[in-house]
């Protein structure tokens, strides 16, 4: 019997998943910047200066952006580990990952770079080889994140660090309004700024379906990791995830 997932609010088989994701990243890739200015209100290069601030690395280190998109935590990140330091921007969707490279290599940002077209739940690295692993708005869109979490353990150094950055559970006191803004104005965004009020549609339901903060940091621990730690910002709206690989 074919096993079932979630696609948004849709029951889907496991084996669908990772087409119906891929078309729609192949769908917004070439507006995801603007998007996310527009869906975050800006918010979300506060989420990510956050989080490389909260990552530690320094030069010489190595580092996995999983998810990376168009690599806004790469350029981040790729400021803190020179010299000496690499960071590998890797992704499952080609266009994205284009969209990535192309947007760095124009900003600049080359020599401790490197691309790779990667699925999260079975990541093409050798055992320990990470400083840190971070993936920014992406897990949620994985079709099993036990595997993922479990792929990322395995290329992370004994020491090294996981950051899971993602959208989770606001407070109760606004999440009608966070509610409304999710199904009424993110895919009004999605149709007349991006052309695709589907895709935008399956972004909003794939927020609520996300384990909440308290059930991600279960997971992570039971992928093998310690000392899971999380901090909520912007009232719960996104949670950052920390834990270790001892």
């Amino acid at each position: 019997m074919s096993k079932n997932t979630h696609f948004g609010f849709e029951e889907v088989s496991w084996e669908q998943k990772q087409s119906k994701v891929n078309a729609v990243f192949d769908s917004v890739a070439s507006r995801y910047d603007i998007m996310n200015d527009l869906m975050s209100f800006g918010l979300h290069r506060f989420w990510k200066h956050f989080t490389v601030g909260a990552s530690h690395v320094r030069p010489g280190n190595w580092v996995l952006d999983l998810a990376g998109g168009s690599g806004d935590l790469t350029r981040l990140l790729a400021k803190q580990i020179s010299p000496g330091g690499k960071i590998v921007l890797a992704d499952i969707n080609e266009n994205m990952l284009r969209c990535g490279r192309d947007r760095l290599l124009n900003e600049g940002v080359l020599n401790s770079v490197e691309y790779t077209l990667a699925n999260a739940e079975c990541l093409p690295f050798d055992d320990n080889v990470f400083d840190c692993v971070v993936i920014g708005f992406g897990l949620r869109n994985v079709r099993d994140k036990e595997a993922a979490l479990r792929s990322m353990f395995r290329v992370l150094k004994p020491g090294g660090r996981v950051m899971i950055l993602e959208f989770s559970r606001p407070k109760v006191f606004i999440d009608p309004l966070y509610r409304l803004y999710l199904f009424t104005l993110l895919p009004f965004l999605g149709k007349y700024i991006a052309n695709d009020e589907a895709s935008y549609r399956y972004l909003a339901e794939s927020i609520r379906v996300h384990p909440d903060a308290e059930t991600l940091k279960t997971m992570i621990t039971q992928a093998g990791f310690q000392d899971c730690h999380y901090h909520s910002l912007t009232m719960g709206v996104v949670a950052l995830h920390i834990a270790f690989k001892y």
